[in-house]
């Protein structure tokens, strides 16, 4: 029960008072929605069994600025490709990551998959998300969508693997078959960001399926954070001096979204820290829901 706990906190990211108030509510085909505001803080929350975890927060005083660390470490994508022309998103929450890249890349065609119309209706309402002729939501599965994207040959420079209901990523956009068809959609210069924790009991699953995928990736762990970023890419990975010079290009643009982004390249790492010995998540051997809660 302790340990329960403890995740919970660890995965709201930020810290909302008990006197938060309810500002909306709705029961949507697949979870429950909430949104709670405590001072200038507005935070999107889902439930779908015992508890609600926030999973996208904006500060009214500073809305350009990004509240979770999360956020703020998938932008270390940049890094490895830093001027995207088409990119992909998996998961809308409150729209903090496609809004900041249409800010930052605004020729760039940014397709943001949202499986609940639900969510894409709050972020539009509550936290400031607005689509554009550039950036599209499509309330569709993502796996869905890939498998549909990948018969119209489209290609993407940055895909992001953000989806998330209120337990933890879906099992079927976890395995090696859709991180195969989310491979082929990328194309040759492209670059994979997948937000997942260091928690949860799938940790060594899930590396080691990305790995079965991609092979080498960086992992980023910043000690202070449950979350852990992957980054995959089509072209060998860039050295530590590589990243040092386009994190310095980024500082300034970054900046304004609450970005340390020269923090990232020596916390990138492509250290073994799993059990390699572990079974690959696939479509056949998927037991999230047992793992997460064993």
């Amino acid at each position: 029960m302790m340990r329960n706990a403890i995740i919970a906190t660890l995965l709201c990211g930020v810290s909302i008072s008990a006197t938060a108030e309810l500002i909306h509510k709705e029961r949507s085909l697949y979870q429950s929605i909430l949104v709670n505001k405590h001072g200038s803080m507005v935070c999107l929350q889902f439930s779908v069994r015992r508890d609600q975890r926030n999973q996208s927060c904006i500060d009214q005083r500073r809305p350009k600025e990004m509240v979770f660390t999360y956020t703020k470490m998938m932008m270390s994508a940049l890094l490895l490709n830093p001027n995207p022309k088409r990119v992909l998103i998996a998961g809308l929450g409150g729209g903090t990551l496609p809004m900041a890249l249409a800010e930052l890349f605004p020729e760039a065609q940014i397709d943001v998959v949202e499986i609940d119309p639900a969510v894409v209706k709050v972020a539009k309402r509550f936290f400031g998300f607005t689509e554009t002729e550039k950036l599209q939501v499509f309330a569709q599965d993502a796996r869905v969508f890939t498998k549909r994207a990948l018969i119209r040959a489209d290609r993407y420079d940055l895909i992001m693997l953000d989806a998330f209901n209120g337990d933890y990523i879906p099992e079927h956009l976890m395995t090696r078959e859709y991180l195969s068809e989310t491979k082929s959609l990328l194309t040759d210069d492209g670059i994979i960001a997948a937000n997942t924790f260091t928690v949860s009991r799938l940790y060594d699953h899930e590396s080691a399926t990305y790995h079965a995928v991609f092979g080498e990736f960086f992992n980023l762990r910043p000690w202070r954070s449950s979350n852990r970023v992957i980054l995959t890419s089509q072209q060998p990975l860039p050295n530590v001096l590589v990243l040092g010079q386009r994190a310095k290009q980024l500082e300034d643009r970054l900046k304004p979204f609450g970005i340390d982004i020269r923090a990232y390249p020596r916390q990138l790492s492509t250290k073994v820290d799993w059990d390699d010995d572990v079974r690959v998540l696939t479509d056949q051997y998927s037991p999230v829901n047992l793992l997460q809660n064993r």
